[in-house]
């Protein structure tokens, strides 16, 4: 094969989103950092503004957004809000107000990937590189002097520190196949509710999980790629999702059918 087929291949291949290598567990030391006793909060009114604006929800239950309509001036207004959370010192923050702080973030600046990238119909074509799958290891945001990605953001602070699998339920990458946006931004107050309304909406739709007609297991890829987030092994997997999931409880107990894993790249666009 001459080098420049290879290329052309290897571009195929990342263009049409061939496998997905989850990130491990890294823990970013310099956050692991907090101050219990700090009274500081954020103020993430200018996210659920955007939310309430352009977030919409279909009948069966998905939250999309409506990209192609944000204006100028409320795209001005969510880079704003980008800079005064990257102003902050979220070290200085209490362990709650760290956690809305970092969920936030991630999908605000997920939304910003996408509408700096009109026209694109998957995230996973809105990398800086050329070889590049996705955005997430482009350095987005600098906070506290420190280039902060997606993937440090999700796997090197907010999955090792808080050690919660509903986190993925919580963070959006722009796709179909991904679970909501909230319709509130995340606060101390509303996490632990926030958090249990992603992780059962998200089981309850059958992109999450479908037990079919012909009696297959269909999961969300999100199970595959973080099995250990949720279970030492697929049984406890499947107790894990019945746990969830209570009127499948005993279907999924007794489960030994084929368990498939699906997941939709598509963007999670309104438009």
């Amino acid at each position: 094969m001459t080098v420049i087929r290879f290329l052309l291949v290897t571009c195929a291949l990342l263009a049409c989103g061939a496998g997905h290598a989850a990130p491990k567990l890294d823990l970013w030391v310099f956050w692991n950092q907090t101050d219990m006793q700090s009274k500081q909060t954020v103020d993430h009114a200018a996210w659920q503004t955007f939310i309430d604006r352009y977030l919409v929800t279909t009948e069966d239950g998905r939250a999309l957004v409506r990209y192609r309509a944000v204006t100028d001036t409320d795209r001005q207004m969510l880079s704003a809000y980008l800079g005064r959370l990257a102003s902050i010192a979220p070290r200085s923050l209490s362990r709650p107000e760290q956690f809305a702080y970092w969920i936030n973030l991630y999908n605000a600046l997920t939304v910003m990937v996408v509408l700096d990238h009109p026209g694109k119909k998957t995230i996973r074509r809105m990398g800086k590189g050329l070889f590049s799958n996705g955005p997430w290891d482009d350095a987005l945001i600098q906070i506290e002097g420190k280039p902060v990605t997606l993937n440090d953001i999700e796997h090197r602070i907010l999955r090792p520190i808080w050690q919660d699998r509903r986190i993925h339920f919580a963070v959006n990458c722009a796709s179909t196949g991904c679970p909501n946006i909230a319709n509130e931004v995340y606060t101390p107050e509303n996490l632990e509710r926030l958090l249990d309304a992603g992780e059962r909406a998200y089981l309850e739709h059958p992109r999450g999980l479908l037990l079919t007609a012909s009696g297959t297991l269909q999961l969300s890829s999100i199970f595959d790629w973080y099995q250990t987030d949720f279970a030492a092994d697929q049984p406890g997997l499947l107790r894990y999702l019945g746990s969830v999931r209570t009127d499948l409880a005993e279907s999924l107990s007794n489960f030994s059918g084929k368990v498939a894993y699906a997941y939709d790249w598509s963007l999670n666009s309104a438009d």
